[in-house]
């Protein structure tokens, strides 16, 4: 930092702890006073203002009506009237968990306790057992809807009996637990070492309005704890590499007899084991244990190999700022959104940090789950540093040339002088890893929804990206040409480019993958495995749409290009889809 930023920097350090020391002391309060209220009702009254959420009012209903000032809650002459706004709304329901705690606060003063809660309730996970490949036989894998009939018990019934008088159980600390405001888990405290009390009365029996639906917070709490620390990491060896193209400093390490693969690991090797070593400290945190760094390594890996070829790209720090972002935001959903579903579907094992999560729960993953979870991040990586190794010299670091002008480029270097079309099978196998971690994250997002609409999208949205990658290493033999390649060269092209996207996509990753093609979403990323003729010509003409509008529109007529060899694509697989389900 310059003499003249370094002062304030130290300024604004002291005033950050001050704040820190004021809310440890005060606590947070961003909610408070945030709905107005009035009520001519006492009892109304007390709970109110138990309730710091709450600016309440407290009159006859008379002057509340006459001093008319918008109240978002108005409680008079026992009846509630809201604002219509979506603030009233909110302070409707705001009250109506008020006023449960309320209840919750009067039955555990009760002197009969299990009067009071006559119900206690004990919950046992399962794990989902639903069948998605029941769609592929034409059946539905939802709910079926029932008779619209009374249920009426079966089999032989017996009474339960109340509990003895003479049980020994802590009778405050039970009513304690009753009272406890059902939101309050204790699961951030539990994942981050700290301790929680819970009730010893009943283990883990609840009353009903303690019940509420699993929601997996360690899932969430480790996406933050572990990703956010190696994002950052991995953002600083970013920004080194942007600083060397910059600065120019790069020209120096160029002219060493240091190849770029040698001069890549040294620059990447400190902030490897540095997150490596964040990642041990955060287990040392958390009691973890230490094989947790095996699904992460892959993910340090990537995010490593995504830095580098954003530095590399990246014409400007704005530039480089909004890469950097948009990578962390689809990489953080990809790892994030897959463990939120950890033991209640194959779909969460996308994510390595499903893994993480099982292992901190103790049911632990075998090697198949690990190389399902992790090929894609390994492969991925490999890809992308294949692509930086070939294009680390000085033409490609120093260039100004737009992103995706320098992605094709990147795409043509990597292209082997003398084998043009064999380039085009290795570089369309090896893009494989990528197109399946896009398609998985659709996956993802899709899969909570309706089952006809999620199929739709995933159709579209797949096929289009697959022919956007097809299409790269079309577009990059155009250029390196620096002409419109003839019409025979072009055909042996589109024939080389649909067979190497079909030994990566059908050969490679079928193993790996195997998981989900036994479900509809498996179809339609993976279909037609068993006739391995029609994917062929698949990919083959969507990479001939591309290659002749090239040659007759020009670069202009690329996009007309993908759209149509997209729309072709999905076609294909709502035909192939149709006639499976």
């Amino acid at each position: 930092m310059s003499k003249e930023v370094l002062p304030v920097t130290v300024v604004l350090l002291f005033a950050l702890l001050l704040a820190t020391g004021l809310t440890v002391q005060g606590g947070i309060h961003l909610h408070d006073g945030i709905y107005t209220a009035a009520t001519d009702d006492e009892a109304a009254a007390a709970i109110l203002a138990g309730d710091p959420s709450f600016a309440t009012t407290y009159a006859d209903l008379a002057a509340i009506l006459e001093e008319n000032r918008g109240y978002d809650l108005i409680i008079a002459d026992n009846k509630i009237w809201t604002a219509r706004t979506a603030k009233g709304e909110a302070a409707l329901a705001a009250f109506e968990t008020a006023y449960r705690h309320y209840q919750n606060a009067v039955y555990s003063s009760a002197d009969d306790l299990f009067a009071a809660y006559p119900l206690w309730i004990d919950t046992i996970e399962i794990e989902s057992e639903l069948d998605f490949t029941a769609t592929e036989a034409g059946t539905s894998a939802g709910m079926q809807r029932g008779r619209q009939t009374a249920p009426f018990p079966r089999g032989t019934i017996e009474p339960v009996p109340t509990p003895d008088a003479d049980l020994e159980i802590d009778e405050e600390a039970l009513r304690e637990a009753a009272a406890r405001d059902p939101a309050s888990t204790g699961k951030v405290e539990a994942v981050l070492g700290g301790g929680q009390v819970d009730a010893p009365a009943l283990g883990t029996f609840k009353t009903p309005s303690q019940l509420s639906p699993p929601l997996p917070f360690e899932s969430l709490i480790y996406i933050f704890v572990f990703i956010f620390p190696l994002y950052f990491t991995s953002q600083f060896f970013m920004m080194a590499i942007a600083n060397e193209r910059s600065g120019r400093r790069g020209e120096v390490l160029l002219s060493t007899p240091a190849g770029p693969t040698t001069i890549i690991v040294g620059k990447a090797l400190p902030y490897f084991l540095l997150m490596l070593a964040i990642s041990a400290a955060i287990l040392l945190v958390t009691g973890g244990p230490l094989t947790v760094l095996l699904p992460l390594i892959p993910v340090i890996l990537f995010f490593l190999a995504g830095a580098l070829f954003i530095g590399m790209t990246a014409r400007s720090f704005r530039e480089l700022s909004f890469l950097s972002i948009f990578f962390s935001t689809v990489m953080t959903a990809y790892l994030f959104f897959p463990s939120i579903f950890a033991n209640v579907h194959a779909v969460s094992l996308i994510s390595p940090l499903t893994l993480v999560v099982l292992l901190f729960q103790g049911s632990g993953f075998g090697m198949a789950d690990y190389v399902y979870s992790t090929a894609l991040f390994y492969l991925g990586t490999a890809a992308i540093l294949f692509l930086c190794v070939r294009n680390f010299n000085e033409e490609r670091l120093f260039s100004q040339e737009r992103l995706t002008s320098k992605v094709v480029s990147f795409v043509a270097g990597a292209m082997a002088r003398g084998h043009p079309f064999a380039s085009l099978v290795a570089l369309n196998a090896l893009s494989i890893p990528l197109v399946c971690m896009v398609q998985m994250m659709y996956l993802v997002l899709f899969f909570n929804l309706p089952l006809p609409l999620a199929l739709v999208l995933l159709i579209l949205l797949a096929a289009f990206t697959e022919e956007v990658f097809k299409s790269i290493g079309i577009a990059a033999l155009f250029k390196r040409a620096g002409r419109a390649p003839g019409w025979k060269s072009l055909g042996i092209a589109a024939v080389a480019t649909g067979f190497g996207f079909l030994l990566g996509e059908k050969l490679l990753l079928f193993v790996t993958l195997s998981q989900l093609t036994g479900s509809v979403f498996g179809d339609v990323l993976f279909s037609g495995v068993g006739l391995l003729w029609m994917p062929f010509l698949l990919h083959t003409a969507g990479a001939a749409i591309v290659a002749a509008t090239l040659k007759v529109g020009g670069a202009r007529a690329y996009p007309f290009g993908v759209l149509i060899a997209g729309c072709v694509h999905a076609f294909y697989n709502f035909v192939l889809i149709g006639g499976a389900l």
